[in-house]
């Protein structure tokens, strides 16, 4: 008798919590287990749910016990590893260095092991019934917005200047982060900023109030095919962005987050608001008068969950005012809250414990030697090697131990400066400046920051040159850092910052002869046209912001060790002067990135990069000369390694549109892969040239017939600054009547 009470008062403690729901029964389909949860909801529950979308006050998402659902916070960044969240965690290269490195399976591999360290932290946190900023699993990123202008200060955080480019990058990150387990996601993507978001933050007027007027097929060609396809990578959710779109704010734009993102791409995920974005539709856009309009719009428009400036009355907390006078419907939110339950159960928060793997995770998984070691490979992946006079690079491991080195400017020993926006905090023991990591290979460093941070308003030339004098190899530090360039900030112009060119100068006359590198940390184009023509600087390397491993990477890439020939290739174009970048408040394509580029050659192209070796290219062979209409064609070249040392290549593959009936880009980039090449080997590279990649938008994607030109290669097509490396192109016809894609 005492046995059967004690069971009857356990099944009532979990009748209590909700465990015997139908919603928290793993056997049942995920659509029946969110009918049951949705319809046990009260409307005000349901609002607290859409209205904490999490950032101070504003979050987190409370708990609802009368069903056993516990708290859950949604504002987590894992831009380039677990960013913010209380704690050391692995840092990743910025996320346009990582985009540097033409590596689809490096990003994935990246995304994958931030999934891991934010998994852990999270079980960890709710071990301890913590659920504050940063603690959650669903991540505010990839950053898929184009790198349109060279001096928008979160160029740092997209993957570059190509839609082609960043969907790949992005399809890798997302599948990346989520994982690969058939029920469970390890952490779940949000791609973001959407859309038609790419400056500016301040210059010449702020990000908050900016409208950005945007021709319908420079909106379908270059600001939309990354989220497709982050769309069909499986994302669970996009943020809205602060600017309007032709003159209709992104949060409330149903054009865009529902005939778009819902009804044409098929999206079933969540839509999440930029942090403030859906205030400022009434405060910033002045498109409402009251927050109760403004909830109107943005929930009608397709938005699922605000999240603000930490209020806690916010403007989706005036939702049942709007239910109540038939502005929303019921049936609206419910529809609206779906997928955020829906991201819950697919994390594994309503199923038992012991069903999903990645519970197992700890603190023991965060900062792990393979971590580390990825982060070490990833740098060096990015780096693009822009310039090697007479082969100033590599140096020779074991002449340098015995000389002098000296490391100068801001970047070469601030710890603080070398990891870009978003960046997780590591350990300082696994940090490495370009100073330490340069003491590996030389038992003699001289260091002279010259300017102490990058601003480099007061200079010592003093400095510089007790450094510099009696050193035989000069390694000179410059950039920008997110003093210069970062969310909210703009650069004004393309120049190293403050006295950095006379550093820079200042340092080469000093040397008078001896070899001096020159090492780039920065994301936005900068110029360097002294450098580039001076025989004085030897050799340039663009770093990106490498993040903890920055010394480690550099060291092994200047003395050519094993794995570390350079590769990366530029995400971006980099213009030769001002009169090159047009207004950042434009937002047409013409003369922007290398698809649209004006006749001037610029300082170095996008897809540039040298090499220690060399490459040669032969037997570029399609599948057919003429394609059908909505055909497919396959395409293959070889690649030699001709020099004295392994190395990757980076093969890009570029389509040439020659009879267009509408404006077309001069080239688009169609293919792309980094492989390895032996050295005296060569590797048959094959590529599939979709007919959707041959779709140009004329009030639909329509396919037309007549003449195309394939470009393979380690470059661009037609370039004034190029690598040693040939060009192979060959022509092809498509035939047949034109038609939209959607009847192929």
């Amino acid at each position: 008798m005492v046995l059967l009470r004690i069971a009857a008062l356990l099944l009532l403690a979990g009748l209590s919590k909700g465990e015997d729901f139908p919603f928290k029964d793993p056997t049942l389909p995920w659509e029946k287990r969110l009918d049951d949860l949705v319809n046990r909801l009260t409307l005000e529950e349901m609002v607290l749910q859409m209205s904490r979308g999490g950032s101070k006050n504003n979050g987190p998402a409370p708990p609802i016990e009368r069903l056993g659902i516990g708290p859950y916070n949604w504002n987590t960044e894992c831009l380039h590893g677990d960013g913010f969240a209380p704690g050391w965690a692995t840092a990743f290269p910025q996320s346009l260095g990582l985009a540097a490195s033409f590596s689809p399976e490096l990003i994935h591999r990246v995304a994958n092991a931030t999934a891991t360290e934010v998994r852990a932290k999270h079980n960890h946190f709710v071990s301890l019934g913590y659920y504050g900023d940063h603690t959650g699993l669903s991540c505010f990123s990839p950053v898929l917005n184009i790198m349109r202008h060279p001096l928008w200060g979160r160029n740092q955080e997209t993957y570059g200047e190509d839609p082609f480019l960043t969907s790949q990058l992005a399809v890798a990150f997302v599948t990346g982060l989520q994982g690969d387990h058939p029920r469970y996601v390890k952490a779940s993507a949000g791609c973001k900023h959407f859309d038609v978001h790419g400056g500016p933050e301040n210059i010449p007027v702020s990000r908050l109030q900016f409208n950005a007027k945007v021709a319908e097929r420079d909106w379908r060609m270059t600001f939309l095919p990354q989220f497709e396809a982050c769309v069909h990578a499986g994302t669970f959710s996009f943020m809205c962005s602060y600017n309007r779109i032709n003159g209709i704010p992104a949060c409330a734009n149903k054009k865009l987050l529902t005939d778009i993102l819902r009804k044409e791409w098929g999206f079933n995920g969540y839509v999440v608001s930029d942090e403030g974005a859906v205030e400022l539709i009434m405060v910033g856009h002045l498109y409402t008068h009251s927050f109760l309009e403004t909830a109107i719009v943005s929930v009608n428009a397709g938005c699922n969950l605000e999240l603000s400036y930490g209020m806690r009355r916010n403007v989706f907390t005036h939702i049942p005012e709007a239910v109540a006078k038939g502005n929303i419907t019921l049936e609206m939110i419910k529809d609206r809250i779906r997928p955020l339950f829906l991201t819950r159960m697919r994390l594994g928060e309503f199923d038992p414990p012991t069903m999903n793997p990645y519970n197992a995770l700890g603190l023991k998984d965060i900062q792990t030697e393979a971590h580390r070691q990825l982060a070490l490979d990833a740098a060096i992946q990015s780096f693009v090697l822009l310039k090697n006079n007479h082969g100033t690079l590599p140096l020779k491991a074991k002449e340098i131990f015995g000389k002098k080195l000296a490391v100068v400017g801001p970047f070469a020993d601030n710890q603080m400066i070398l990891f870009g926006d978003y960046a997780p905090v590591p350990e300082p023991q696994y940090i490495y400046t370009p100073r330490r990591g340069l003491a590996m290979i030389s038992a003699h460093v001289n260091f002279a920051a010259g300017c102490a941070f990058p601003k480099c308003d007061h200079y010592s030339v003093a400095e510089v040159k007790s450094a510099v004098e009696g050193a035989d190899i000069v390694v000179v530090c410059l950039g920008t850092g997110i003093d210069l360039e970062m969310e909210a900030n703009d650069r004004k112009d393309l120049a190293l910052p403050g006295h950095q060119l006379q550093l820079l100068q200042d340092t080469v006359a000093l040397a008078d002869g001896r070899p001096v590198i020159l090492l780039l940390f920065n994301a936005c184009p900068i110029d360097i046209s002294w450098a580039k023509s001076h025989d004085g600087v030897g050799a340039i390397l663009a770093c990106s912001f490498p993040a903890q491993a920055t010394g480690l990477a550099i060291a092994k890439v200047l003395v050519g060790a094993e794995g570390s020939s350079p590769a990366g290739r530029l995400p971006a174009t980099w213009p030769a002067g001002m009169h090159q970048v047009p207004p950042m408040e434009n937002y047409t394509m013409a003369g922007r990135t290398y698809r649209y580029y004006g006749d001037e050659a610029p300082l170095y192209p996008f897809g540039y990069g040298l090499s220690f070796t060399t490459f040669h290219y032969s037997d570029l062979v399609t599948s057919t000369s003429v394609v059908p209409i909505c055909g497919n064609l396959s395409v293959s070249v070889i690649v030699e390694n001709t020099g004295t040392r392994d190395g990757d290549e980076v093969v890009q593959l570029y389509l040439r549109w020659g009879n267009a009936s509408v404006p077309v880009p001069r080239w688009q980039l169609v293919g792309f892969r980094r492989v390895a090449v032996p050295m005296g080997h060569a590797v048959k590279v094959p590529f599939q040239l979709t007919y959707q990649q041959r779709a140009v938008w004329l009030g639909q994607w329509l396919l037309e017939p007549g003449s195309f030109t394939l470009f393979a290669g380690g470059q661009q097509p037609s370039q004034e600054t190029r690598v040693p490396s040939n060009i192979l192109q060959a022509d092809f016809t498509v035939a047949g009547s034109a038609q939209g894609t959607s009847q192929c």
